[in-house]
């Protein structure tokens, strides 16, 4: 017990060497200004100091009691500063430990029940004026630490010199330390149960990093964002409903393109560069790959550790928005790639973060992810939910995003997933599903919907889990829009077919329309179907040079038309060769190359003609989730290869006939067509202008009263080879 005496009395032995040695766990009780009888002592940690003063209008001298502690008698609580002077230098600073707590009961209370929706507003690295000082505020989770340091070069990494202050059953540790400010390099020194060491910590919820490979976490201000978005935001409930045309371009940023020197763009050309260009090609969305700050580049972002932290592989949180604002001047939304899933094993991540299991499961059959090498989130814990729920928020409200897309959604929802018998846990039931992970999905979309007008969220989830895209009300998991693997794989796996082969599989195409309405689809063609081996989307089509493009083309006329919201990875707009390579720029020459021929920018200009025509007509989208916007005309030409279907939007608006040959083979056929008159080709795959042979029905057909695949009216048609035509009712 601290006495107001000098000497040896300045303070309690065991308490001195416990904060020598680091090991104390409530050093606020110690230093600082306390109370001490009558009087008060001062006392202070400062190691290299030989001398220290308090800076009062008469400066105090305090008493050296070795080992960097020094103490004093003041006669009243006072402010004050300090100054010390050791091995010929002098220096001054506020005293961390003159400074109460800055989190308030509330905050105390929200946190520990795990229901503070906005946990970035209190935990992590916050530049604030605090008790009329300039500084910065930490707060971390880590309620089974014996102590927690902000440590970086500002206390030149010496975990004794700004120990937290823990805020009692809530697990949380904060400080202020006075004069720290934004770019600050900082990490986290947790003292384990038993004083276990160990490595030290990024911040769960810092808002900035270093570059990789170096991974401290960086002091950044998030706060006074000025957008210019407004229009944007009141619009943007209006581009998210079923009923809108979605035409969603998928992004890397590290590789859409590079700057001279192979150098990545920053956020602020990508505001010009990628804007320009999505918004150009008639895309109504860019969905970026996780931007949360992730240590490895092989991992895309898929394994991120700073979830709060916008990648500084491209600029600051500041600069991000930019980027933001600038796609919504420009009339397109933003989606993001969110990993709620899991998280990598790097030792400064999340991983035993406090020394024990405290983001992810104990036992590694929950815990572990065998294909991926990863942890799992404890989905059952309250803090670890409302950990990743108020991250979900952060990015929407924070800056601006219209849309999460939830990676490996399947791989939540099933304990069992890539796992054999023995090797998972069965939930209480005794079955597979993952009751916890459920929870916290369908939380996401409740708090996402409800806290943020307008924003939409997409599940990338490969099973037939039910309800996917069904409101959390009505027993489904809440989500606006599901991507629909299972037509991506049976599509892709008929269009690798050499064209003699395709009528003995001429119902992978067909068999999408049986589940269409079951969810509310997105049609995605990914980066994962162009990596790994996999080869480009040219490179899957058979055939030689031309007829590679030719199919290629034929499978984009199909997908356009088909039921369902669309999605395309970067590159495939204009058939790039090689597969994707995360660590160079697409291959932008070949819109130039003369050798490439027209092929390239041919492919890039139907992909823009595609989405200005999915845009400006309602058939092709205001019924993409619901089974009377579509007709087959032919569905089993098995012999073949063609189909024929009708799109249709509201009662006034015009149908619009799609047909489509997947042979090398031109064809006369006849089409029923439901009304009478003029039918114009609005759009064909094989004109000239996207590379092909340009052959067609010169513009458009007119009806003959001869009844026909179960309408009134048809035409005769040329359907020229590898090709799919567009025919819409003339006004």
């Amino acid at each position: 017990m601290a006495k107001a005496r000098g000497g040896s009395d300045w303070i309690d032995a065991a308490a001195a060497q416990a904060i020598v040695s680091g090991a104390h766990g409530d050093p606020f009780a110690v230093l600082g200004l306390q109370e001490a009888g009558a009087a008060f002592v001062l006392r202070v940690f400062q190691p290299g100091a030989e001398r220290v003063w308090a800076l009062l209008p008469d400066p105090v001298a305090l008493e050296p009691l070795g080992e960097g502690l020094f103490a004093a008698a003041l006669p009243k609580r006072v402010a004050y500063r300090l100054r010390a002077e050791g091995s010929g230098a002098t220096w001054e600073w506020d005293d961390p430990f003159r400074f109460g707590p800055v989190l308030g009961e509330l905050d105390e209370y929200l946190l520990g029940e795990g229901t503070h929706q906005r946990i970035w507003q209190v935990l992590g690295a916050h530049v604030i004026t605090h008790e009329g000082t300039e500084g910065t505020h930490f707060a971390v989770w880590a309620p089974n630490a014996e102590r927690v340091s902000v440590v970086g070069d500002f206390n030149i990494w010496d975990g004794r010199r700004h120990p937290m202050r823990k805020r009692g059953a809530t697990g949380v540790w904060e400080t202020f330390i006075p004069g720290l400010g934004e770019g600050a390099i900082y990490k986290y020194e947790i003292r384990g149960q038993g004083g276990q060491t160990l490595p030290l910590k990024a911040d769960p919820v810092g808002f900035g990093s270093e570059h990789a490979p170096k991974n401290g976490s960086v002091v950044r201000r998030i706060d006074g964002a000025v957008w210019q978005d407004a229009d944007w935001l009141a619009s943007r409930a209006a581009r998210h409903t079923v009923e809108a045309p979605i035409s969603v371009y998928e992004v890397h940023l590290g590789s859409w393109r590079r700057a001279p020197g192979d150098r990545m763009l920053s956020y602020l050309e990508l505001a010009e560069q990628l804007v320009d260009y999505v918004a150009d090609m008639g895309f109504t969305h860019i969905e970026l790959l996780p931007v949360s700050e992730y240590p490895f580049d092989g991992s895309w972002g898929y394994q991120p550790v700073g979830l709060f932290a916008p990648t500084i592989r491209h600029g600051t949180p500041q600069e991000f928005r930019a980027l933001i604002d600038a796609a919504h001047r420009k009339g397109l939304g933003v989606m993001l790639d969110w990993v709620p899933g899991h998280f990598p094993t790097d030792p400064h991540g999340l991983g035993r973060f406090d020394g024990t299991p405290l983001y992810e499961h104990a036992d590694p059959r929950e815990g572990f992810h065998q294909d991926w090498n990863t942890l799992i989130y404890n989905y059952g814990r309250t803090e670890v939910q409302n950990f990743l729920v108020s991250n979900a928020l952060y990015w929407l409200e924070e800056y601006h995003i219209d849309g999460l897309r939830v990676d490996a959604v399947a791989s939540m929802l099933y304990r069992d997933y890539s796992r054999n018998a023995g090797e998972w846990i069965p939930n209480k039931d005794g079955g597979r599903e993952n009751y916890e992970a459920i929870a916290v999905l369908q939380r996401m979309n409740i708090t996402a919907y409800g806290e943020v007008p307008g924003i939409v969220t997409v599940a990338e989830e490969s099973t037939a889990f039910p309800g996917v895209s069904r409101p959390v009300n009505w027993g489904g998991l809440g989500f606006g829009f599901k991507w629909n693997m299972g037509w991506m794989n049976d599509t892709l796996s008929y269009m690798q077919r050499d064209p003699i082969y395709r009528k003995h599989h001429h119902h992978q195409m067909t068999f999408g329309l049986h589940y269409a309405w079951s969810e509310n689809y997105i049609l995605p063609i990914s980066h994962d179907e162009v990596v790994h081996g996999k080869g480009s989307m040219l490179d899957k089509m058979p055939g030689d040079g031309e007829q590679k493009f030719a199919n290629l083309r034929a499978y984009y006329g199909f997908m356009w038309g088909h039921p369902g919201k669309k999605l395309l990875f970067m590159g495939c707009e204009f058939a790039q060769g090689r597969e994707w390579n995360h660590n160079q720029s697409l291959d932008w020459h070949l819109l130039v190359d003369p050798q490439a021929g027209p092929y390239h920018a041919g492919m890039q200009r139907l992909v823009r003609d595609l989405n200005t025509l999915y845009r400006a007509t309602p058939a092709l989208h205001v019924n993409d989730t619901r089974p009377e916007g579509f007709a087959w005309l032919e569905g089993n030409d098995a012999e073949g290869s063609t189909y024929a279907w009708l799109r249709k939007g509201g009662a006034a608006d015009p149908v619009v006939a799609i047909v489509v040959n997947m042979t090398p083979v031109e064809r006369r056929l006849r089409i029923g067509l439901p009304e009478a008159g003029q039918w114009d080709e609005v759009l064909n795959t094989d004109a000239a202008l996207y590379g092909g042979g340009n052959r067609g029905n010169l513009g458009g057909v007119t009806t003959e009263p001869v009844p026909w695949h179960g309408q009134s009216q048809s035409a005769m048609i040329t359907l020229p080879p590898l090709s799919a035509l567009y025919l819409r009712q003339s006004a």
